[in-house]
């Protein structure tokens, strides 16, 4: 019988840390997923999911808890959740001159319609023209089969003009 495990990793950020942790799963039977890893401000920071032999877990647990003795903090918890909602699948995409709250209010429109955000990926940039600083955000959301994706759409449009950035919101293919 297998297990699923999910993985929060935090770290100062240095060579061979995705090598400790990526050994100590395959060392007890584990198979490795899927994971999303980057550096965030001279920071490490992860999330995994693996596969594990049901006998083999608890060690696992103890030989991944074992590597904060070496600066790495993980938070493990059970990957087994409910089964995955129906609807309509989307890519948001954003860009405009960075400010704050920009997030809070695309992510406020997006939870008034019950839209859940599956993956989001943000960076600040130069701009290339005039300097400044662009925000620029991209995420993967699920519009719930209740919800017409024209109507978030069109409340996202509205705060849009506001926030002074361009949205697209548009099914995936």
């Amino acid at each position: 019988m297998i297990e699923t495990l999910v993985m929060t990793i935090m770290a100062e950020d240095r060579p061979g840390l995705v090598e400790r942790i990526t050994s100590c799963v395959a060392d007890h039977g584990g198979n490795w997923l899927e994971s999303r890893m980057c550096h965030l401000g001279g920071r490490f920071a992860g999330i995994a999911r693996v596969e594990v032999p049901v006998e083999k877990m608890t060690g696992l647990r103890h030989a991944l808890h074992g590597l904060e003795s070496d600066g790495l903090r993980i938070i493990l918890e059970s990957g087994a959740g409910p089964a995955a909602a129906a609807g309509v699948v989307a890519t948001l995409e954003l860009v405009g001159n960075d400010r704050p709250g920009i997030l809070r209010t695309v992510t406020g429109v997006l939870a008034a319609h019950g839209v859940n955000v599956e993956e989001l990926s943000s960076q600040c940039v130069s701009a290339p023209m005039g300097g400044g600083e662009l925000f620029q955000a991209k995420a993967r959301v699920l519009v719930p089969a209740r919800v017409k994706i024209e109507t978030v759409r069109a409340d996202l449009e509205k705060i849009a003009a506001d926030l002074m950035v361009d949205l697209n919101l548009r099914p995936v293919a």
